[in-house]
């Protein structure tokens, strides 16, 4: 009996190790959800950073392997940014003041995506991505600020994750997610440039071989 019981966990396990990769020709579809903390680098320096704010991100992503190893993946995101202590100037009230500013984004990542690992669990992307802006706001008074910011933004995208299978098509996956601004946030910025930066920690759901 113990030696059966060892044939079938050996045999379960070879099995779950196999579903775990996928080969040339297959495609992913997932959706997740993740935390965001944000803020905005003033300048060449990297170290020339705002306070961080909290807020959230929503996405899709699809993946098409070249190989068991290599893949393209693409997301589109709903993404909650910003930074805290910002300066407003009020043209309106003749105010000044100190404020946190919200601004979102639906961000298109298009990234390589290599799997590593025995069993082609452990992941890590990199590439460019687009941001569309949806809105932006100074938080004190709500003062809508988006004609002062480009349209788009652009720059670069890394991710590492890890994937959990939890049945025959289906796995959860955690990573750990950044996006590093290489355009000015602002449309007439007579000053240094003002460059997005993102990290977020997600969670979510991928669906393969669909």
């Amino acid at each position: 009996m113990k030696k059966l019981i060892t044939i079938v966990f050996i045999t379960l396990c070879c099995s779950l190790n196999l579903n775990a990769q996928a080969d040339k020709g297959d495609f992913e579809i997932g959706t997740g959800l993740g935390l965001n903390i944000s803020n905005v680098v003033v300048g060449s320096d990297s170290n020339n950073g705002t306070r961080s704010k909290t807020g959230f991100n929503l996405g899709v992503s699809g993946e098409y392997y070249f190989s068991d190893r290599w893949g393209i993946k693409a997301k589109l995101i709903y993404d909650s940014k910003g930074w805290g202590d910002g300066f407003f100037d009020n043209e309106l009230t003749n105010e000044s003041y100190i404020t946190d500013f919200n601004v979102t984004y639906l961000t298109v990542p298009v990234m390589a995506n290599w799997h590593f690992g025995s069993t082609r669990k452990w992941y890590l992307n990199f590439g460019p991505y687009i941001g569309f802006l949806l809105n932006a706001e100074e938080d004190r008074g709500g003062t809508d600020v988006k004609d002062a910011f480009n349209s788009t933004d652009f720059g670069i995208a890394l991710g590492v994750g890890y994937k959990f299978n939890v049945g025959e098509n289906t796995k959860l996956f955690v990573e750990y997610d950044a996006q590093s601004g290489l355009s000015d946030v602002f449309s007439n910025n007579l000053g240094s440039s003002v460059r997005n930066g993102r990290s977020s920690f997600n969670i979510g759901v991928i669906l393969n071989n669909l």
